[in-house]
């Protein structure tokens, strides 16, 4: 008994040894902190005037001063952090010069050594500060740092480093090779990571549009949201086609935000696709479209199995005015099941949206609607909408 007692006695002291010993620990790393950040500010200020030449002196010809003296290790870190902000800021010749001033300190030299090292925090921050100073001359080893390491959020720093650093679109193509080599779901961050090179956007996006890899041609996808690249339309009306279900999808969605006049042969093509996905983004773009013409299509797809592609529908003909409203009644009212429902709901969200509108045209609108509501379901006899209904048949999963 006494033994037990004794080693229980043991076990707690070892355990409060431990516990203080960490505390400790974390004190002293805190007062390590805090020195560091002192001596960042001290050196901050030593070299304000060196800062101040060079945010003067940064449009003149010919090389610019290097830091002044013999500095230490820390010293020199402050000075490489305050290039490399600046180089994230400019463009053109100033970030030209601001690159060639970081070779010339000897930055680029020393962390390329440092992508030797054995330790491999110290690879990681050598990476992360050679892209940061576009040095393209690193890109190899970056490239077989990024095949070697195994996924995972430090990937995406050495992969952000080469795209900064690269000198070709090969370069890019190939770290986007590596990173998706794992089977992640990241093409959006993929192509986020694609869209902090220098180099040409717009020709990238066409290569990666036409590449035989179908997570490439989903990443370029991605990219052109936000981007206006004229030539890679064509391209991407041939993707609208595709066989790869996900670069379908994406290429019908981009497709159509790019409001194209559809022909009715493409309308139909796509509000009878077998995907889910594409009839309901198809759906979705006919009332801003004002495809008026796409209303039988819209009334019939509100019997799609899909939610998505109901709610879809029902939204685009609650967009094309009068006609696509009426339409929407005409459902409510001869229709049966999920198409009745999905008509008497997007109905009550309209009646409920417009009647609160205060410019003259909107009122107009809404009294218009308003009457043609009155034909359908009369003045006193408010829309029920029907909760029961809703689960006979249909997919939810949408």
């Amino acid at each position: 008994m006494f033994s037990h007692l004794y080693a229980a006695y043991v076990f707690i002291y070892v355990c409060l040894a431990l516990i203080s010993l960490g505390i400790i620990l974390l004190f002293l790393m805190k007062i390590s902190h805090n020195k560091e950040l002192r001596r960042r500010e001290f050196y901050e200020l030593k070299h304000q005037d060196y800062f101040k030449y060079l945010q003067a002196h940064l449009g003149e010809e010919g090389r610019l001063q290097l830091p002044p003296g013999k500095l230490k290790p820390l010293e020199r870190r402050v000075i490489q952090d305050k290039f490399m902000e600046w180089i994230e800021l400019f463009r053109g010749e100033y970030r030209t010069r601001l690159i060639q001033l970081c070779r010339d300190a000897g930055f680029v030299e020393e962390d390329l050594k440092a992508l030797n090292s054995l330790v491999y925090g110290r690879r990681l921050r050598a990476a992360y500060r050679l892209g940061g100073m576009r040095a393209g001359e690193a890109v190899p080893a970056l490239l077989q740092m990024l095949r070697k390491g195994k996924y995972s959020s430090l990937s995406i720093v050495v992969a952000r480093s080469i795209a900064k650093s690269a000198q070709t679109s090969g370069d890019v193509h190939e770290m986007l090779r590596c990173l998706l080599a794992h089977g992640k779901p990241i093409h959006h961050l993929a192509a986020d990571i694609m869209l902090e090179t220098g180099l040409d956007a717009g020709s990238i996006l066409t290569e990666l549009l036409d590449d035989p890899d179908p997570a490439l041609v989903k990443v370029g996808l991605v990219a052109m949201w936000g981007q206006a690249v004229p030539e890679v339309m064509p391209v991407l009306g041939r993707l609208v086609g595709s066989k790869e279900k996900d670069v379908r999808a994406e290429a019908v969605k981009l497709y159509l935000s790019s409001n194209p006049a559809l022909k009715d042969e493409t309308i139909v093509k796509l509000m009878n696709d077998h995907d889910w996905e594409v009839r309901a983004e198809a759906a979705k773009a006919l009332g801003p479209l004002h495809a008026a013409g796409s209303i039988p299509l819209l009334v019939k797809a509100l019997q799609d199995p899909s939610w998505k592609v109901r709610h879809n529908s029902a939204g685009s003909l609650a967009a094309l005015g009068e006609a696509g409203f009426e339409a929407l009644c005409q459902a409510a009212v001869s229709g049966t099941g999920i198409q009745r429902e999905a008509a008497i709901q997007r109905i009550e969200q309209v009646m409920e949206m417009e009647q609160k509108h205060s410019a003259i045209e909107q009122m107009v609108a809404y009294n218009k609607k308003r009457l043609i509501h009155d034909r359908y379901f009369g003045v006193k006899q408010p829309v029920k909408r029907m909760t029961g209904v809703a689960a006979v048949g249909g997919d939810y999963s949408a």
